[in-house]
């Protein structure tokens, strides 16, 4: 219930932010003299912005699970499967949120948790993580996986990518009317610099908007280390296994679940959803022990 309530004033906060910006702008005098229905497009936009988001994220565990070939364990087929359900359990209790789905998957060392909701979650690990860190770095990173499940990571994303969407979508189609009026001059509400213009922006808005998701997402990152130190009673195992990942040859996930994933990408910094492994390390061996 609380997250219908934050996406209903997400929803009004941006509308309401936008609509004062733009009337001290002059935006919104400009669009009703082309003709153009300033409170429509606002509507329009955020539809589309949030519509994604949370298509996205609705579908996020049949995503996950397709992308990158996730088995999930039914009944367990040896020792280790075994101790990872059960690990996970204890993990999800500790942490309050119900049982999620556990999951194995071929590949390079890595780890997530997607999921709409905390109690109807996933969590999967890789074959090439399980062969390379003990079960005690092995917890730490399922402790840090379910502590993106309790801290409603998954959600808060969605609702900051909606945000920004909103933000692209309609800040590409004002400064498309502006330019199409101003340097194309064309007479028609939406002449061929209109389209031009909304898709140079869109690309433009966009690359800047993933920094802003970007950054939210490193943020995200130190609170389930944190997390995951408080489940297990002690930092010492996830800061050892953030170490070995950082000895490591990991790889990408997929480009739809990189922020869900333990280890993230070689990315410049600004884009990076991860922060440095020695950031995080450093975070760690300042937690509360």
């Amino acid at each position: 219930m609380s997250r219908i309530f934050l996406l209903i004033v997400t929803n009004i906060a941006v509308m309401l932010v936008l609509s004062m910006v733009c009337s001290l702008l002059g935006v919104q005098h400009y669009l009703a003299e082309e003709g153009i229905n300033f409170t429509a497009l606002l509507v329009v936009s955020a539809i589309f912005g949030f519509g994604g988001a949370f298509i996205s994220l609705a579908m996020s565990k049949f995503i996950a699970k397709r992308s990158v070939g996730a088995r999930v364990i039914q009944t367990p087929r040896s020792e280790t499967e075994v101790w990872l359900v059960q690990t996970v359990a204890k993990l999800a209790q500790r942490a309050n949120i119900g049982m999620p789905e556990v999951a194995v998957y071929e590949g390079p060392p890595n780890a997530f948790a997607t999921g709409a909701r905390r109690n109807a979650s996933l969590v999967a690990v890789s074959t090439g993580l399980l062969q390379s860190m003990n079960r005690s770095e092995v917890e730490a990173v399922l402790g840090h996986e379910v502590a993106h499940v309790a801290n409603g990571d998954m959600v808060t994303l969605t609702l900051i990518q909606g945000v920004v969407n909103t933000f692209v979508f309609f800040l590409a189609r004002v400064v498309g009317y502006a330019v199409d009026k101003a340097i194309f001059k064309s007479e028609r509400r939406t002449g061929p610099g209109y389209y031009l213009t909304v898709w140079a922006c869109q690309i433009v808005f966009g690359i800047l908007a993933s920094v802003v998701v970007a950054w939210f997402s490193r943020r995200r990152e130190f609170r389930a280390d944190a997390g995951s130190a408080d489940y297990l009673g002690q930092p010492q195992p996830m800061v050892e296994a953030l170490r070995r990942l950082g000895g490591m040859k990991t790889e990408e996930l997929p480009e739809t679940m990189k922020a869900a994933g333990i280890a993230g990408g070689k990315l410049s910094a600004l884009f990076s959803t991860h922060p440095p492994i020695e950031a995080r390390i450093a975070a760690l061996q300042k937690h509360p022990k």
